[in-house]
């Protein structure tokens, strides 16, 4: 099994090459996002502990988003192994990752992070609001801020892992398909 973070600020690409590191390596897609969505439409156990923080206008707490992660890994064993992106977003988060991948015996292999210089990104926030709907998108201030929480919050995430040596910084910049190459020669190269 091969697991691994897709790292960078908003803007970046991740989700467009999550799509294609999926297709291409067989992995399973885990998105913090995506498990609150259906686990609250599931109306599980979590899913409900979840709704009632969010209905309180709180933050859904490391452990439930841990609990979730756990739910989702168990029930995918079979899969060639799990690509997360928008997690962990912090270090405590990541120091959870880590002791649940460990109990499920395996790591998170390698930490691809996609650098993008801050203008760039805001550009392509904006390019993005024209198609995708997200009003918020729009707002270069708004993305500033994104940004910023990005570089206070979530970028302890990468020193965590530089600990281990496993995170390896990727040109964001060019073609999708360079960068799609940039980043299967890293994995290739760990797999």
């Amino acid at each position: 099994m091969f697991n691994l973070i897709l790292f960078g600020p908003p803007g970046s690409g991740k989700g467009t090459q999550s799509e294609k590191l999926i297709s291409t390596y067989g992995l399973k897609h885990l998105s913090t996002g995506d498990l609150l969505r259906s686990e609250i439409a599931s109306k599980t156990d979590l899913g409900l502990k979840a709704k009632s923080f969010m209905d309180a206008g709180q933050l859904v707490p490391d452990a439930v988003v841990i609990g979730m992660v756990d739910a989702a890994i168990s029930a995918n064993k079979g899969v060639n192994g799990f690509l997360f992106d928008g997690f962990p977003r912090t270090k405590a988060q990541a120091e959870a990752l880590d002791a649940l991948m460990q109990s499920h015996a395996t790591e998170i292999h390698v930490v691809l992070a996609l650098d993008v210089p801050e203008e760039e990104l805001i550009q392509r926030m904006i390019g993005r609001a024209k198609t995708s709907g997200r009003s918020d998108d729009a707002d270069p201030e708004v993305q500033k801020k994104r940004i910023a929480v990005y570089r206070n919050e979530t970028l302890a995430v990468a020193d965590h892992y530089k600990m281990f040596n496993k995170v390896v910084h990727i040109n964001g910049l060019g073609t999708i398909h360079e960068i799609f190459s940039s980043l299967c020669k890293e994995i290739d190269a760990r797999k």
